[in-house]
């Protein structure tokens, strides 16, 4: 059977009714906790246990069952009884508008904390990233395979302006590049000698690169966990400055860390590291190369 959609009125009638449904809250624990409808119990859907946990939040699936969410533009509510109605629940009822229109029709909630966390300060001025949490992981690829690894940042800093993004700076140590997919392979070392020699960065001459935000512009329609800004910088790479433009998506941890991650091209070439370039060079053979290496970035700050 599919799912019966029901108002906060409806509910209501319902929960004082002979026979309740059993009231099951899908959200998060901490939006659980914060306030949630009068006898509920929670379960959040996102999480894998969802299901198993269902037979000690209500044993008889021959009950009615009503489950709920944040409002009604958030499908946590749909999610979950859709997985109930396939898992065997014979009554499931869906509160589609969510605690957020419950409480805006004058109904109560009740809280599980008595004194809730405060909200983590929103990042102001030059704040330092953490360089155990942030990383650069990079892609290289010629016509048939790929080479994969990873590059450490020697500092970093991020500029605020109340929780608006508005620069920062990064400078990364050439020589921490390694590769992931030949860790513990002889050729592993074969490979990073190649890097780092003349033929690619020749890092002992230029030990550093360095990444400069000019601005970030924030991208229309955009929501979370989608790519919210589009970031404008210059990397600096063997002497080299050129510009770089690409989407990233950011957020805040629950203690108030800034977090981006993104995933972009970068065409080696402008950047002089020419070797096994198509355009550059002629009858490479297997010594081709994509002029092309894709980076994805992660950024947490300290």
């Amino acid at each position: 059977m599919n799912p019966v959609v029901i108002d906060a009125a409806k509910l209501s009638a319902m929960l004082g009714s002979a026979t309740p449904p059993v009231l099951v809250d899908v959200r998060p624990q901490s939006a659980f906790e914060r306030e949630h409808l009068p006898g509920a119990k929670n379960n959040c859907v996102f999480e894998i246990a969802f299901l198993d946990r269902m037979p000690q939040v209500a044993p008889d699936r021959g009950v009615p069952v009503c489950v709920y969410g944040e409002c009604t533009g958030s499908e946590e509510s749909l999610m979950a009884a859709e997985k109930l109605c396939r898992n065997g629940y014979a009554q499931v009822f869906e509160l589609r508008c969510g605690i957020e229109d419950w409480i805006k029709e004058g109904f109560t909630v009740e809280q599980t904390l008595a004194d809730p966390t405060p909200p983590a300060p929103i990042p102001d001025g030059s704040i330092p990233i953490d360089l155990k949490e942030s990383r650069i992981r990079w892609t290289g690829r010629n016509l048939l395979n790929k080479h994969e690894g990873e590059l450490a940042l020697k500092s970093g800093h991020l500029v605020f302006d109340h929780g608006t993004l508005k620069g920062g700076e990064f400078v990364i140590d050439m020589h921490s590049v390694r590769s992931t997919d030949l860790a513990g392979d002889p050729l592993h070392d074969v490979l990073i000698r190649h890097l780092i020699d003349h033929d690619f960065f020749d890092v002992e001459k230029y030990p550093e690169a360095r990444f400069v935000i000019n601005s970030a512009v924030p991208l229309p329609g955009a929501h979370a966990g989608a790519p919210g800004l589009e970031i404008h910088g210059m990397l600096t790479l063997k002497d080299v400055t050129a510009p770089v433009v690409f989407a990233a998506t950011h957020g805040f941890t629950d203690e108030g860390k800034a977090a981006a991650q993104a995933s972009f091209p970068i065409d080696r070439t402008k950047w002089n590291v020419k070797y096994g370039s198509g355009r550059l060079f002629r009858n490479l053979g297997m010594h081709l190369v994509n002029d092309q290496i894709d980076l994805q970035l992660r950024i947490v700050t300290a």
